[in-house]
């Protein structure tokens, strides 16, 4: 079932279980239980630490347990987890084998603090590229707490069952039957939404922190950027942030990071994190900014608020809050969201196969969303406002030549139709004519740009009309002793490199405004 490269690689990590584990297998006659049983036998074949039990006879066939010897509970896998999923596979053997995970102490406790019964029901795809998160923290969660349950289902294998409960993007997570979330999810994120009482815990967390001298508000390039360079000064630095990496773990292929051949987004968000936590910085994740409360006077602390309650202080703060995916804004959008309204081709295009689908906008992101989707759906529309399309000569060279492809520029969305919870059309308006049409299809992929994540500032930073914090060419905002970086800001061209260049930037101007600052009276006393 394996190729002698994943065998081998595969035989390594097994070295590493503490402990004996088994695998309890329901598998039946198709196609994917056959490919079932020559994974797990090459799985047994490589370490004398894992047994197979065949006896299994879960409804859900073909799928399998990991559990630790003696045990019947564990996490189950229901389809094959190859492709993205097959790390997914490694780290429960390698968790439910006794080997540490790398996640924080205090996350595995508040894992083993969960009280109550959670059934959780994992549908991924093995292209879907943010779903090993959400399935690695669900396994994750499963393996720590005996009362929370985890089944891992690959759509693919299990089509009925997708269409039965209407599922038409991933990662789709059901809790007890109910629908809990879909998208990428931290374990972090998952264990508080659980727990109720998390929000003040963390509040209190916060409000109990020393004063930084460079706080970053934001995980994406700029701020990893900036933590790196700030920290290398030697001085007291946090990073506050919803998810680190930001939108960069939405992203498939990185091609054009200088020194960086090719990568993926996850890939390249985790080596961002593993470089900030190198230089012990304080990472603060699941964070959300509030408000920004100014120095009272100069050289004094500036206070960022929180959503939860919590406050961080700071002698300086940078801004790297990023940018998110625009929202077309007409009717059905947000009634169809996960329900034939997608916004990432690669990971809820597979859903799509066969289908009818459209993708919303003509620059490179909307090109290459509907060169991708053209070799998995029936048919792909593009529809692009202006009269022609923005993107690269080269994928719209790409576009055009691709059989099962209709564009339509100067072209206005105006609906996403749908009848019985799903998508079933989308209305344009030619506007050379004002003439209306309707497009027949079963799925629409939104991909017209960004815009900044700074309503929080509104009031408080100068802000252009886009909603970008207006800067200078040091990365200065309008407000002493705060500064900005990245896609956030009225900098040009929004890409990886130069962001993690204006988060190294700002860090140094940062760090100038720092040490020209007046000596605290104390300090000179001592």
């Amino acid at each position: 079932m394996l190729d002698a490269t994943l065998k081998s690689q595969l035989q390594t990590y097994l070295g590493m279980l503490r402990q004996p584990i088994r695998l309890i297998a329901s598998l039946d006659d198709s196609d994917t239980g056959t490919e079932m049983r020559g994974l797990l036998d090459d799985i047994v074949s490589l370490s004398d630490r894992v047994t197979l039990d065949t006896s299994g006879d879960d409804a859900r066939k073909p799928s399998f347990v990991v559990a630790r010897e003696g045990e019947t509970a564990g996490v189950r896998f229901a389809g094959l987890p190859l492709g993205h999923e097959f790390t997914s596979l490694v780290l429960a053997l390698l968790w439910t084998g006794g080997h540490p995970p790398k996640v924080e102490a205090d996350v595995i406790e508040s894992i083993k603090a969960l009280d109550g019964d959670f059934s959780f029901e994992v549908y991924m795809s093995l292209t879907c590229h943010n779903c090993p998160d959400v399935v690695q923290a669900l396994s994750l969660m499963a393996i720590f707490n005996p009362k929370v349950k985890t089944v891992v289902i690959e759509g693919g294998a299990f089509q009925q069952e997708v269409a039965d409960r209407e599922i038409m993007a991933v990662p789709m997570v059901f809790l007890n039957g109910k629908v809990f979330g879909s998208g990428r999810m931290s374990v972090e994120e998952i264990v508080a939404k659980l727990d109720t009482n998390s929000g003040d815990r963390e509040a209190a967390k916060l409000n109990a922190k020393d004063p930084f001298d460079v706080l970053i508000i934001g995980g994406g390039p700029a701020g990893a950027a900036a933590a790196v360079y700030a920290a290398r000064k030697g001085i007291r630095v946090g990073v506050a942030a919803e998810r680190f990496g930001g939108q960069v773990n939405d992203t498939m292929a990185i091609e054009n990071y200088i020194s960086v051949l090719e990568t993926d987004g996850p890939k390249f968000a985790a080596a961002l994190e593993a470089q900030v936590r190198h230089y012990e910085v304080d990472i603060m994740n699941l964070q959300r900014a509030d408000k920004i409360i100014p120095a009272e006077e100069p050289g004094g602390l500036v206070q960022v608020q929180m959503a939860h309650g919590g406050v961080l202080q700071a002698r300086s703060v940078i801004l790297s809050t990023g940018a998110r995916w625009r929202n077309v804004n007409v009717p059905g959008e947000q009634a169809y969201k996960n329900k034939g309204v997608a916004y990432c081709p690669h990971c809820d295009g597979p859903l799509f196969k066969g289908k009818r689908t459209a993708v919303i906008g003509g620059g490179n992101s909307g090109v290459e969303a509907a060169i991708d989707l053209a070799g998995i759906v029936q048919h792909v529309t593009l529809v692009e406002f202006a009269d022609q399309l923005k993107a690269d000569a080269v994928l719209v060279s790409k576009l055009k030549s691709l059989p099962n492809v209709t564009i339509h520029v100067n072209a206005q969305t105006t609906e996403i139709t749908g009848a019985e919870g799903k998508v079933n059309g989308l209305k344009y308006k030619d506007r050379a004519t004002n003439e209306e049409h309707l497009v027949p299809l079963e799925g629409v992929f939104v991909q017209i740009g960004l815009v900044p994540n700074t309503e929080f500032l509104k009031g408080t930073i100068e802000l252009s009309r886009f909603g970008e914090i207006v800067v200078n060419a040091k990365g200065h905002t309008n407000v002493p002793g705060v500064f900005a970086a990245g896609d956030c800001t009225t900098v040009p061209y929004k890409q990886i490199v130069i962001a993690a260049g204006d988060g190294a930037k700002a860090a140094l101007s940062a760090f100038d405004h720092l040490i020209r600052q007046p000596v605290p009276a104390e300090a000179v006393a001592a």
